[in-house]
């Protein structure tokens, strides 16, 4: 694995849950992995849970760290070939990643959709530049269209709660205030087809994912036929993809309550968070003992220290 921005680039989806596993068993037993490494973590869009986990993962692993806040910190970045930077950019991409390269060996980068544009958002032109240009091994912290290392943490909570070998796994939309990216409920969705599980995808009309994320899986604008005997039912919002970034509805009877938990298989509640609650989530959901929330959120440091440690080699 040279990169890490999708499903597609691990090769053995198993042995890397498995490798998640056992750094969360002993997070130490690799801690002189990294010594003089250096991980660099460019943020282009805000982070709490993904910079702190991997932070936590990189120390886990002997890497020393680095963090710029690219808005606040840097400079305005250019990204077209040929462009005449007479204007407001201050630097080439180009420049600035091949730079980075050369102070660090692994680049974690995160950069949101402007959800303006579909079909340059989903370029990833920020992400597919710092693979380009840098040089060294690029980690997604959040793209434009995925979010890898939640997804894996995602699947290694669904095998430490899973009580049968095929679980019913549900993803259903939720409404929400703004306008939300696809990224992880593409992600999810990518993932769960790697893992060779089943899901079903709910959401009101209008709000399919691009048709390469949803194939293969069972989608339904029905949610509480969806929910039916669902083993872990995994929440999020996300904008329209065929009226790209656009709220098509904000109907509250989508937010999951105590009384939609109640037609699954005392199914577990996933978020990846932040969440709004009592609009995405009732508290009494989310509060609940069969929320595992905390647990997704936990299990980020895991899925970066197993990517981290298979990226320097390990």
């Amino acid at each position: 694995m040279h990169h890490f921005t999708a499903a597609s680039d691990v090769t053995d989806l198993p042995a890397l849950l498995a490798k998640a596993a056992r750094c969360k068993a002993d997070p130490l037993q690799w801690s002189t992995l990294g010594r003089g490494k250096t991980l660099g973590l460019i943020f282009f869009n805000p982070s709490l849970r993904t910079r702190l986990s991997t932070q936590k993962a990189a120390h886990n692993l002997g890497l020393q760290c680095i963090v710029m806040n690219i808005g606040t910190e840097g400079w305005q970045l250019e990204f077209e070939d040929g462009a005449v930077m007479n204007a407001g950019t201050a630097e080439h991409v180009k420049d600035a990643a091949a730079v980075m390269g050369r102070y660090c060996d692994i680049i974690g980068v995160r950069s949101f959709p402007g959800l303006k544009d579909r079909e340059e958002d989903y370029q990833e032109r920020v992400l597919e530049a710092f693979k380009k240009y840098a040089g060294v091994p690029i980690l997604s912290l959040e793209s434009a269209t995925r979010h890898p290392l939640q997804s894996l943490a995602d699947l290694l909570t669904i095998e430490e709660y899973k009580q049968v070998e095929r679980p019913k796994i549900v993803l259903s939309w939720a409404p929400h205030p703004r306008a939300l990216p696809q990224a992880v409920a593409n992600s999810f969705a990518e993932w769960i087809r790697a893992s060779e599980y089943d899901l079903v995808i709910t959401h009101p009309e209008g709000y399919d994912l691009a048709a390469p994320f949803f194939a293969g899986h069972t989608v339904t604008y029905d949610q509480n036929e969806a929910l039916k005997d669902a083993d872990f039912v995994y929440v999020k919002n996300w904008s329209s993809y065929r009226q790209y970034g656009q709220i098509l509805s904000q109907d509250p009877s989508w937010m999951i309550t105590e009384e939609k938990m109640a037609l699954t298989n005392q199914g577990k509640f996933m978020h990846c968070l932040p969440v709004r609650r009592n609009v995405i989530v009732a508290d009494g959901v989310i509060d609940s003992a069969d929320s595992i929330v905390l647990d997704q959120a936990e299990n980020r440091t895991y899925a970066a220290q197993a990517v981290l440690a298979t990226l320097l080699g390990k």
